[in-house]
């Protein structure tokens, strides 16, 4: 199964930052709202990675609540990102076992970009058990 969409992140809590030598490393606190395929809110830690050059790489949890393709139910998101140059890179997983309600059982992964406007947009490709 296939969803596709946009988020708006929502805000952006600095939780911490350290610097360090070459590198700015921040645990920061998000909270987003989706549109689409996907239609509720999430709540995510991500650990972010800034140099000198500017942001290099994250990892993150994203606890997401609300409705996918008509299914509806919570998932957790384990993301993963980072930029080549100017192009950045931001992957999902869903963490097995994390769907509850309509949605236990799913897994499967997607992708994050960003637009030069900075418009955050999403696709998923999931399985449900049964389908």
């Amino acid at each position: 199964m296939h969803a596709t969409g946009s988020f708006e992140i929502t805000a952006w809590d600095t939780l911490a930052t350290d610097e360090r030598e070459g590198a700015s490393i921040g645990r920061n606190r998000l909270t987003k709202t989706f549109h689409g395929d996907i239609a509720g809110t999430s709540v995510t830690e991500l650990l972010t990675v800034a140099t000198a050059s500017g942001p290099a790489a994250y990892t993150g949890i994203e606890h997401l609540e609300g409705v996918l393709n008509g299914r509806k139910g919570t998932l957790v998101l384990r993301h993963n990102g980072g930029a080549d140059g100017d192009r950045p890179w931001l992957t999902w997983i869903i963490v097995e076992t994390s769907g509850t309600g309509e949605l236990t059982g799913i897994h499967g992964q997607g992708q994050i970009a960003v637009d030069e406007q900075g418009t955050h947009t999403f696709t998923l490709d999931y399985q449900l058990p049964g389908t």
